[in-house]
């Protein structure tokens, strides 16, 4: 089924592979994953949301400013090892990349640690989440299922709407990128960074693009080749360097890090940690995206989760669709 452009921006990222809930003793991460498959099909081997992708492969290096906020080891030292996976929302392998229900478009990066083990940060293209737990965005993804064109009105999703304003909201700060690499990468969770002393700082990752933002009209967008956004990018960093700023923005008082609906005010500080800079394509994308596994709780010492409960919904959902698309 489709749906319009505002609900599928915030149906677009959190998790990941499926029919409706199966009995009450399903966790509350395998309802999503299974009305994922209802809302876009089972597709084997492919991811249940964010199925269309690119791997592409660079270096992270540190700032100065990263050290005094973190602990962590991959602030501290030379640059290292990054694979990145962006994606177009969705579970449909084969959307176009300009289709409103393609929006929010994501990237994973998985850093290799110089003292060994990964780090996993996930983030997309919405400025925040449409919901704030597990189980509203499950709701929110039934309502939609039971939502087709032939169902009166108010349907099902028209009636969450309107009792959870932050979904069209959400939906409406996306825009159309004209490329991968034009596009800022926000991160909806908080999480929580240590330093030497045990100081414990909230934050949100953000990442900007050193060429700045370029955006289409939706109706431009839509008549793209479907494949523009995940062709270019793959061979604009076999030009030339992608990159990306790396920033933190830090939580003021007040501010919420359990409720990803709501975003920090602008005026936060933004503390630069690092550059990503994306120098080549993988040489299979298909079959590196069927190896890779993003988790977002997947953290060195010095980073920590919030209290964020979609967090950990996103950890066991990632999980349940990894081990679905292995079988």
């Amino acid at each position: 089924m489709r749906i319009g452009s505002a609900l599928a921006a915030g149906i677009g990222l959190l998790l990941g592979a499926g029919g409706l809930a199966r009995a009450q003793d399903v966790s509350t991460p395998e309802q999503i994953v299974d009305v994922m498959n209802t809302l876009w099909g089972k597709h084997p081997g492919m991811r249940a949301n964010h199925a269309k992708g690119v791997v592409v492969q660079g270096t992270f290096t540190p700032s100065k400013e990263a050290a005094a906020l973190s602990k962590a080891a991959v602030f501290r030292g030379p640059a290292v090892p990054v694979t990145v996976r962006f994606s177009d929302a969705t579970g449909l392998p084969a959307i176009p990349d300009g289709d409103a229900n393609a929006k929010p478009h994501g990237m994973a990066i998985k850093f290799a640690l110089a003292e060994g083990g990964e780090m996993d940060v996930v983030v997309n293209s919405l400025k925040f989440f449409p919901v704030a737990t597990p189980e509203e965005f499950r709701d929110l993804l039934r309502a939609a299922a039971a939502s087709g064109p032939n169902v009166p009105h108010p349907t099902p999703v028209e009636q969450f709407v309107a009792t959870h304003p932050a979904v069209p909201k959400a939906g409406a700060a996306v825009g159309a990128p004209s490329s991968l690499a034009r596009e800022v990468y926000n991160g909806v969770n908080a999480f929580v960074f240590v330093d030497a002393a045990g100081k414990r700082t909230p934050f949100r990752y953000r990442f900007v693009p050193v060429a700045g933002t370029d955006y289409l009209d939706a109706a431009v967008a839509a008549r793209r080749d479907p494949n523009f956004l995940m062709t270019d990018i793959a061979a604009r960093i076999a030009r030339e360097p992608v990159s990306f700023r790396v920033l933190a923005q830090i939580a003021g008082e007040g501010d919420s890090t359990k409720d990803a609906t709501q975003p920090w005010p602008e005026d936060r500080r933004l503390v630069e940690v690092g550059t990503l800079a994306l120098t080549k394509p993988v040489a299979d994308s298909a079959e590196a995206e069927k190896a890779l596994l993003f988790m977002p709780n997947n953290l060195p010492d010095g980073i920590e989760v919030s209290d964020d409960p979609l967090i950990d919904a996103r950890v066991q959902a990632y999980a349940v669709s990894f081990s679905r698309r292995s079988q």
